[in-house]
């Protein structure tokens, strides 16, 4: 495998350094939680060596009210991207073929580059409402398939499927022979409604999220993988054991401590989401040099130029930083022209998202 650093992670805030960006309008979650948002205490805990498969009542809770799942079909990993790199490790190799969706998160793209198996992408289109048209996928769909890799809700569009496009393509991936990827990380921040759990509509399909982004825990590096099929769960598991044997104590037990306390955290960041997408939306509908496709689920959203900004788009870039010290996601995280970017409207104070918008504008006329 050859490793090459991804774009998104390269300029990402953390990296550039917090304290250069006073408006930071490029994280893809809600904002960072303090272990006393969240009310957690440690007990006297012993730092053995955990369950390899993760917490068994973490697990559970994972599981429950999922349509028939059990704690034996969900593996903690190093968050959602841990467990993406474990699924394409495990089951890609130079010769097979990958369909996967573009834009998309970085991992779910770099990581079968990196492997050298063919990549089939599937380029979701503005005209489109960047929604997966089940029969255009089945086009793109081989025999060497082995893989179909989706997001829902997207990221960085926050488009969903609905149900029914969801089972079309779980009949698909099954008619034709191969498993269905679903990265289901922004799953809990849907506002019309969760999906099933997509690894719980057959064994040839797997599903993956984490806590990072609907409950702000990025820093304990928790997330998960499903799959109902008990093959792919031991070379998911050997997969794990050999590049972290199990996951942090500690980690787990936050984790643990977040899901225990699911509803009451999930429900006002609900309510504050959807306030903040209607401001957005405000935003949108008089700003005349954007277009864009409304979210339906996450916390980003990804508006388009309508035309080349004042002295071009690597100008407006420059300028919406160092004049206006405001910072989004450009088109290029994600394979996708600069007139693109993405706008996260969660992690951000909800005045210094107010602030944002307003530069973005200004930054947009010069």
């Amino acid at each position: 495998m050859r490793y090459v650093r991804m774009p998104i992670e390269v300029e990402s805030p953390e990296e550039y350094g917090y304290g250069k960006i006073r408006y930071n309008l490029s994280e893809s979650s809600i904002a960072d939680q303090k272990l006393s948002d969240l009310k957690v205490t440690f007990p006297d805990l012993t730092l053995l060596y955990g369950e390899h498969r993760g917490n068994g009542a973490l697990r559970e809770l994972i599981a429950a009210g999922s349509g028939g799942l059990s704690a034996d079909d969900v593996l903690m990993t190093t968050g959602a991207a841990g467990a993406l790199f474990i699924i394409s490790t495990a089951l890609l190799d130079a010769g097979d073929q990958l369909v996967v969706i573009r834009p998309n998160y970085a991992t779910n793209l770099e990581t079968p580059r990196a492997i050298g198996c063919d990549i089939r992408f599937f380029d979701l289109k503005f005209e489109e409402g960047f929604r997966i048209d089940p029969d255009r996928l089945a086009a793109a769909v081989t025999p060497r398939t082995k893989l179909i890799s989706i997001t829902c809700p997207h990221n960085p569009t926050g488009v969903m499927l609905t149900e029914a496009e969801l089972r079309q393509l779980s009949d698909l991936a099954k008619q034709r022979g191969c498993y269905l990827l679903v990265d289901e990380t922004y799953r809990d921040l849907s506002y019309d409604g969760v999906l099933p759990l997509a690894a719980s509509l057959g064994e040839h399909v797997i599903s993956v999220s984490s806590l990072s982004k609907a409950y702000g825990v990025p820093g304990i590096r928790v997330g998960w993988l499903i799959t109902t099929n008990k093959r792919l769960q031991e070379v998911f598991l050997a997969a794990k054991e050999q590049i972290s044997i199990c996951g942090s104590i500690l980690d787990e037990h936050v984790a643990l401590t977040v899901l225990q306390n699911r509803q009451a955290l999930l429900e006002p960041v609900l309510a504050e989401m959807r306030r903040r997408l209607a401001q957005v939306t405000h935003w949108m509908q008089g700003e005349d040099r954007l277009e864009w496709v409304r979210p339906a689920g996450g916390v980003v959203c990804f508006p388009r130029m309508r035309a080349e900004p004042p002295g071009g788009v690597a100008a407006f870039y420059a300028r919406l930083l160092e004049k206006h010290g405001t910072y989004v996601g450009p088109g290029h995280w994600f394979e996708m022209p600069d007139t693109h970017f993405r706008l996260g409207y969660g992690w951000p104070t909800a005045d210094e998202l107010t602030s944002g918008l307003a530069a973005i504008s200004k930054a947009l006329r010069g």
